[in-house]
């Protein structure tokens, strides 16, 4: 096997034990999974927050966030909010709200959330 494809196949592994352990540290009993969550119903979710973002909705300041908890990623989008204190990318939080769909992605706005240790 050639050194490039040892180094490739080292990093996928190592990529798919991340995930293995973000689903092993954020089931919990009372909380949906991202790739499990059903869609237009009210789910509580556990994650890491990958990216934060300050993108513009009609006109309106949105914070978007990328939560990631080892099954899935969903977007998660607070309308009308520049930043929020505590909400930053490598940050642990639980979300509660519903999921909807926007150009194809699975989101959910102005979710309640609680910032993790």
């Amino acid at each position: 096997m050639s050194k490039l494809r040892r180094t490739i196949s080292r990093w996928a592994n190592s990529s798919d034990q991340h995930a293995r352990d973000m689903r092993r540290t954020f089931a919990d009993q009372g909380n949906d999974t991202i790739a499990e969550a059903p869609d237009r119903e009210v789910v509580r979710l556990r994650g890491t927050l990958r990216t934060v973002t300050l993108r513009p909705r009609g006109g309106v300041p949105a914070l978007e966030a990328e939560l990631f908890d080892g099954s899935g990623v969903i977007t998660v989008v607070w309308l009308g909010r520049r930043r929020i204190a505590g909400i930053s990318p490598g940050r642990s939080i639980q979300v509660q709200g519903r999921i909807g769909m926007h150009d194809g992605v699975r989101i959910i706005y102005n979710p309640r959330y609680e910032l993790l240790v």
